[in-house]
């Protein structure tokens, strides 16, 4: 990295991926800035720079050696391994480069006073992680996989066995449908569908009321949709529909003999297009020849679909 680059960064000034350090820091306070970094989407810090973007230099002998063997391997959970660099900015100043990649184990964590402590990044501050951020990053470290967790107040009788055998007979092509209570529980646990609790009865993941429960907003008020429509780009306080729609995100579809298929009982993702289609086509002024309207989208079909799945399956 150039001279220019990096007068240019501090002239930009702090921000969620950049942050400015005195190198005679408190290990615990450069351990702080690079866990909340790693935990967001990396970044690099500048040792030797003061937080008005000052350059007072790097000061600190072996600089590279007390932040790998004191800061990031006694204080930093799991451990990096950052790049290094040092510029020559004024006659006599150095500026240290310390940066990194986003991380892939995340949470990571400060580890002081016989405490693990997480931090992220939130603009140009460090700030501790709340609940709700902890479980996001342990969802993306892939330490808690949160649509197998189990919810409350459901049990088997919560599912639509009727679509689940569709799913598996037909979309899976399973050769061993179970035929007894006890083996469907054991499949089901098994799909990631039903957690067991320490009782031993049966209840729902997220998952698996999600994809396949009668009413999951009954128990999961974040789940489902609401669908809204305005005439304009602003959403304002006159819409011109409301409706919050609750069902599986899987239909229910029927297998012709032909092997074909046609869905009986809409999904959650063919109800929300179903809901929209008067906003999003247009019928004829004129009849065809079997004295009929003919209806066309605005938009392609399958770009609506493929809007609509991504956004339920990339739902926090």
């Amino acid at each position: 990295m150039l001279k220019t680059d990096i007068l240019e960064i501090i002239a930009n000034g702090e921000s969620s991926a950049v942050a400015f350090k005195r190198d005679d820091c408190r290990p615990e306070q450069l351990a702080e800035a690079i866990v909340a970094m790693v935990n967001h989407q990396g970044g690099m810090i500048l040792l030797g720079v003061e937080d008005d973007g000052q350059v007072s230099g790097i000061q600190k002998d072996n600089l590279a050696d007390w932040i790998m063997d004191t800061v990031i391997s006694r204080k930093v959970h799991p451990q990096i391994l950052p790049s290094y660099q040092e510029v020559l900015i004024d006659e006599g100043k150095r500026v240290a480069i310390l940066s990194f990649t986003q991380g892939v184990s995340k949470p990571y964590v400060l580890r002081h006073n016989n405490r693990e402590e997480v931090f992220i990044r939130a603009g140009s501050t460090s700030r501790a992680a709340s609940r709700e951020q902890q479980a996001r990053l342990f969802d993306l470290g892939r330490v808690l996989h949160t649509e197998t967790l189990p919810v409350s107040g459901t049990s088997i009788d919560s599912l639509d066995m009727a679509r689940i055998k569709d799913y598996l007979s037909n979309i899976l092509q399973d050769p061993e449908i179970p035929t007894s209570d006890e083996g469907w529980i054991r499949r089901l646990i098994d799909l990631g569908f039903l957690n067991l609790r320490a009782d031993s009865l049966p209840v729902c993941s997220i998952a698996g009321l999600l994809l396949f429960g009668h009413k999951p907003r009954r128990h999961l008020r974040q789940a489902g949709a609401r669908v809204m429509v305005f005439d304009g780009v602003e959403k304002d306080y006159g819409s011109r529909l409301d409706e919050v729609l609750d069902m599986p995100l899987v239909g229910f579809w029927h297998r012709e003999q032909n092997g074909g298929r046609t869905l009986v009982t809409n999904g959650l993702v063919e109800s929300i297009i179903q809901t929209l289609k008067p906003f999003l086509t247009e019928e004829s002024k004129e009849m065809d020849e079997s004295l009929r309207r003919q209806r066309s989208w605005h938009y392609p079909i399958e770009a609506i679909r493929e809007v609509v799945v991504n956004a339920i399956a990339h739902r926090d």
